[in-house]
C-alpha cells in the first residue's frame, strides 16, 4: 500500500533537487523512495553525485581499462552492422 507524505522544503531546493532528478531521468518523488529504501536497508545515509562500485566490480573495472590501455581484449571496429553482428553470435 502506498502512502503520501508532506514535508516542508525550501522552494529553491525543491525546484533544484526535482531538475536533477529530471536530469537522472526519475522523479523527485522516486528519488525520496528510493533514499528512503536505501535509508532502511542500511541503517545509514550515504549521498554521493557518483556511483560507487562495490570492491569486486572496481577491481573489475580498473582490470578493463588497464586491459584496453594495453591493447588486449579488445575487437573491432567493424565495418558495419553486419559483421558486428556476426561476430557477437558466432
Amino acid at each position: 500500500m502506498k502512502t503520501t507524505t508532506s514535508i516542508k522544503l525550501d522552494k529553491d531546493l525543491k525546484e533544484a533537487a526535482a531538475a536533477l532528478a529530471t536530469d537522472l531521468g526519475m522523479t523527485l518523488s522516486g528519488v525520496i523512495s528510493t533514499t528512503l529504501t536505501q535509508f532502511v536497508k542500511d541503517r545509514s545515509l550515504h549521498i554521493t553525485e557518483h556511483p560507487e562500485f562495490n570492491e569486486k566490480t572496481r577491481k573489475m573495472m580498473l582490470q578493463l581499462v588497464a586491459d584496453a590501455d594495453a591493447g588486449k581484449n579488445l575487437v573491432g571496429p567493424f565495418a558495419d552492422f553486419e559483421s558486428a553482428r556476426d561476430y557477437l553470435t558466432s
